[in-house]
């Protein structure tokens, strides 16, 4: 351990101690992580959420705000002055607007505190009166999170093991070729370096858009302020006879481990090791839509995100937690409204499949987990077809092109097992049955006073992560 470790650890246990204090005698704080994949939702998930809390005619699962108890909500400046502001109202107006349109997603960590006046439960209704309960919410991308198995890396090792998982994928083809002619003994020259770099990022965008999850390093996808910083200007290359000094294999080896000790640490410090309940938001459907391989690449993804919430996975993080555990994990299987609500048992046992080799594997050290089939704004309504002789179950809504249009997405199977099988198996495409998705607009809303925009569950994904502390 070194003098940096110590420190981290140290300043940890002191911001424990405080926060545990200010909760017991003060205004409890609870500090709610929304992550996901690319086109999971975060956005719209964390804008509808803050609506329908502020607005809570349409939250009956949420126990507080059923009970009337909830006597007000509101949005208060944000407590961490050095982390960008979720924006909110600019979100919710896209989504409100005469043509309502999906807000842009956020592409590096956020937070937003709404805080809620809520009176007492039970015995304490009588002796004691409201108070007040702060709930933080910390909105940052999955992919970073893909990144803690870096910290167990070397450079060697992750470079062959991201070379060995591009080699079966025909989005790599172009850098595996740049890659394979590449001599890691040659004098480092920064255009070589750069040109490996921006051909690896091309690489993981296009397999991200292919509809793969597991693509490392995650700020390659969002590099937001970092872009062109030598440490984001490496790539996996293969292992040459020597690596001797001022080699291009030894600068990528420095760049590498700069990227881990000066991008991938921090965030782990200052943000993740902070959170005490954590919704994981996936988009399940899309995954299918790809295919066998996207779906089990979505698993093995899943798999690498939960080992962040291992106890003693990593040893870094295991010292800067001290203890500290997220108390609660939602995994959450997105656009649940795609789906004719018969299907909805069904993605729920998919999502709890997708994530039981992690949790299986994982001691999660006391903290309580559940899957779910949410949509955070319903943008289709249900109706029933028939076609062929045969009635099917479809849901209806707007195209982004403006046109309205019925869609039947196929029917999922009882058993996860039929889909987790052959993507196991490597098989190519599904044998027995097409899954198509289809992107529609956000619905038109006329919303009455007090109600937030209309969804699938949102309020008993609330009563879930946070709803004991109210």
């Amino acid at each position: 351990m070194g003098l940096g470790d110590i420190a981290d650890g140290l300043s940890r246990g002191v911001e424990s101690i405080g926060s545990t204090v200010s909760g017991a005698f003060f205004e409890p704080v609870v500090r709610l992580g929304v992550t996901g994949l690319s086109r999971a939702g975060k956005t719209v998930f964390i804008t509808s959420l803050v609506a329908n809390l502020l607005d809570r005619a349409r939250m009956p699962q949420l126990a507080a705000a059923s009970e009337g108890r909830i006597l007000t909500a509101y949005l208060q400046p944000q407590p961490d002055d050095t982390v960008p502001r979720f924006d909110f109202e600019t979100h919710l107006a896209a989504l409100t607007a005469a043509q309502p349109r999906w807000p842009e997603s956020t592409r590096a960590v956020s937070q937003l505190r709404l805080s809620l006046r809520v009176r007492p439960a039970g015995l304490l209704a009588g002796i004691q009166g409201p108070r007040t309960i702060h709930l933080d919410i910390v909105d940052y991308p999955g992919e970073w999170l893909l990144d803690l198995e870096l910290l167990d890396l070397s450079y060697e090792d992750w470079a062959s093991k991201a070379l060995h998982r591009a080699e079966g994928r025909s989005q790599a083809e172009a850098y595996m070729a740049l890659a394979r002619d590449i001599d890691g003994d040659a004098k480092f020259e920064e255009p070589q370096a750069r040109q490996l770099a921006d051909g690896y990022a091309a690489y993981l965008q296009e397999a991200r858009e292919a509809g793969y999850s597991d693509c490392t390093p995650g700020r390659f996808l969002l590099p937001g302020e970092m872009a062109g910083s030598p440490a984001l200007t490496f790539a996996p290359i293969p292992k040459p006879a020597r690596g001797k000094r001022g080699s291009l294999w030894r600068e990528m080896e420095r760049r590498y481990d700069a990227y881990t000790a000066r991008i991938v640490k921090p965030f782990f410090r200052d943000h993740f090791s902070r959170i005490d309940r954590q919704i994981v938001l996936v988009d399940a459907l899309g995954a299918i839509h790809a295919g066998p391989a996207a779906l089990d690449d979505l698993r093995r993804a899943m798999t690498d995100i939960l080992s962040a919430f291992r106890p003693g996975r990593n040893a870094w993080l295991s010292r800067l937690l001290l203890g500290q555990r997220v108390e609660k994990i939602l995994f959450a299987a997105t656009k649940a409204d795609h789906l004719h609500h018969l299907q909805h048992p069904r993605l729920t046992h998919i999502m709890e499949a997708l994530v039981r080799d992690a949790k299986d594997r994982a001691d999660f050290a006391g903290a309580k987990t559940e899957s779910m089939a949410i949509a955070a704004l319903r943008a289709t309504v249900e109706e029933t077809l028939g076609h062929g002789g045969r009635n099917l179950d479809c849901v209806r809504g707007t195209l982004l092109d403006g046109r309205q249009a019925a869609f039947y997405p196929g029917e999922l199977p009882e058993d996860p097992q039929r889909l987790l099988g052959p993507a196991r198996e490597g098989a190519e495409t599904w044998l027995d049955e097409d899954y198509a998705i289809m992107n529609f607009a956000p619905a038109a809303l006329r919303l009455k006073p007090g109600e937030g925009p209309p969804h699938i569950r949102l309020d008993r994904a609330a009563q879930f992560l946070f709803g004991d502390r109210l």
